[in-house]
């Protein structure tokens, strides 16, 4: 199942898109609220929604291009990054991190498909987009074991995880090179963990039609357990809690590894199974 953020009435609104449109949940049922509150109702929400979904009728649908989309998670109490979580080359031998190396963007970063980014410049001149496979945590964990932690994951969403290159902020300052207003783009939407398997998907992004990633999750040195069970043994999970999981290296070429986002850039980043989160830039 999809389950979108869509803008209603000036409100965030949670609706189910399938192949026929997108179904508006019902707005007085305070267990769909949010994406938080059914991530904290687990699977019994989720079956009440495909039962309802299912006995609606195919008027009662709307076509993508009639709704305006909101953050996937318009409000996350958390939004934790693991940086170089991506092997470049499977079969070398791997110098990467011993355990998961725990970044963080602020809760207020987030952006919906198809919003413009824009920042001051005289901040931070050089800006990156990454792709990443999101998870959005469903029951709140702490402490749990690797077994256990994909019981505590509601889905996966696709996160930009943009981010400054300048000096002062990337290696120094991380939490505010990665946070400002719009720099955490999120969505489009939510695909249940039940409807995906995220172990080995297509993964990447361009700017302009250009590729500057393009891999696959299997390369991940941790995978989806280990990091949810690693970042449980130090802080509580909550329900839509974000894990931004890693990105993929950037390519050599055509654009390059120092060509940064530029005003009139389109970047899409793509994940097999979810779809294309758009952000222009202005």
């Amino acid at each position: 199942m999809r389950l979108a953020t869509v803008l209603e009435d000036g409100g965030p609104r949670i609706a189910v898109v399938d192949a026929d449109g997108v179904l508006g949940l019902p707005a007085d049922d305070p267990s769909f609220a949010s994406m938080r509150a059914i991530a904290a109702g687990g699977s019994a929400v989720l079956a009440r929604i495909a039962d309802w979904a299912a006995a609606q009728p195919a008027a009662a649908r709307r076509s993508a291009g009639a709704v305006t989309l909101a953050p996937a998670v318009v409000d996350p109490g958390a939004i934790y990054t693991i940086g170089h979580n991506y092997r470049s080359d499977p079969g070398a031998p791997d110098d990467g991190p011993p355990r998961p190396l725990v970044y963080g963007k602020a809760a207020a970063s987030v952006a919906a498909d198809g919003a413009t980014l824009a920042w001051d410049r005289s901040l931070t001149a050089n800006v990156d987009a990454e792709c990443e496979l999101g998870v959005v945590i469903g029951a709140s964990a702490f402490d749990v074991s690797v077994a256990e932690a994909m019981d505590h994951v509601l889905g996966y969403t696709i996160i930009n995880d943009v981010s400054s290159r300048d000096a002062w902020l990337d290696g120094d300052q991380w939490l505010i090179g990665k946070s400002l207003p719009g720099f955490c783009p999120v969505g489009p939407w939510v695909v249940t963990a039940d409807a995906l398997d995220p172990t080995d998907l297509g993964i990447g992004c361009t700017i302009n039609g250009v590729a500057i990633q393009d891999g696959r999750t299997g390369q991940m040195r941790f995978g989806i357990p280990e990091v949810v069970s690693y970042l449980s043994r130090h802080v509580r999970l909550q329900p839509g809690d974000l894990i931004a999981t890693g990105t993929p290296a950037r390519l050599p070429g055509p654009m390059g590894p120092e060509r940064h986002l530029e005003p009139g850039d389109v970047v899409v980043a793509w994940i097999e199974g979810i779809g294309a989160l758009t952000t222009p830039v202005a």
